[in-house]
């Protein structure tokens, strides 16, 4: 696939796909959500680790509205199971881990397809925005499922209804995101972080994200079986071998991922 609405670069194992519609504050238009569907599923089979990010001054201001559609002639319900759906799957399903450098505003739908990777960065004077009821509407795109379990009941509740804006330092001290980075430490500090997991070892990766996510549903025993079999595929990974034999060395493990 060419992209027009997004860039997509791999290196070192990080693949970055940055949102480049940097004029409308990164909005998601259908373009965008199939464009982003795609590279994050062709990026997860060979990169070790995904990055989104955003081009300009914004991580991504949600659901372009200024397409000139009439609301009243949106198919709402449509739009989330046909595109914003399979985007997001593509993203907490992905093999390897994912990480959103949030470098500006993510607001609506674009702070949540930040909060649905597995390890979102914010720079500092970032800020997260549920803005949904703003125009009448709850929060999508995975909202109203991931908030609640990042933050608990009661601050989820507040920046649903409130519509507040949250800023990185904010964010992270509510539970919603990992980090918060100086701003002109942020680059250099997400590009570390993606780099420290692209050397590391993916298949394990990709079982702990396939614990943590199954965690919700589980119970304590289902969940213990689940940690006993994917331990043992872990195991029997040469990673593993690795691993332990650099411990016993006393040298860093040179990890082959997947």
């Amino acid at each position: 696939m060419i992209y027009e609405t997004i860039a997509c670069a791999i290196n070192d194992g990080v693949a970055v796909v940055t949102l480049n519609r940097p004029d409308v504050m990164n909005a998601l238009n259908s373009q965008m959500r199939a464009e982003l569907t795609h590279a994050v599923r062709e990026s997860g089979k060979t990169a070790r680790v995904v990055v989104l990010t955003g081009a300009g001054r914004a991580f991504c201001s949600g659901q372009d509205l200024g397409a000139g559609a009439n609301p009243a002639d949106i198919d709402l319900e449509r739009t989330l199971k046909d595109e914003y759906m399979p985007m997001l799957e593509a993203i907490t399903t992905c093999p390897v881990p994912t990480i959103a450098a949030v470098n500006g505003p993510a607001a609506g739908a674009g702070a949540n397809l930040a909060l649905a990777t597995d390890v979102v960065i914010g720079a500092e004077s970032a800020y997260f925005l549920q803005a949904f009821t703003r125009i009448g509407l709850i929060p999508d795109a995975g909202g109203t499922y991931v908030l609640p379990r990042q933050m608990g009941l009661a601050k989820s509740m507040g920046v649903a209804l409130f519509a507040d804006k949250i800023f990185a330092r904010e964010a992270s001290a509510m539970g919603m995101i990992w980090e918060f980075v100086a701003d002109e430490k942020f680059s250099s500090h997400w590009q570390a972080r993606a780099a420290h997991l692209a050397e590391g070892p993916t298949l394990t990766y990709g079982c702990i994200k396939t614990a943590i996510r199954s965690s919700f549903a589980n119970s304590e025993a289902e969940q213990l079986n689940l940690e006993a079999r994917l331990q043992g595929d872990c195991g029997r990974t040469r990673d593993f071998k690795e691993g332990v034999t650099a411990f016993l060395d006393k040298r860093r493990p040179k990890f082959e991922g997947r």
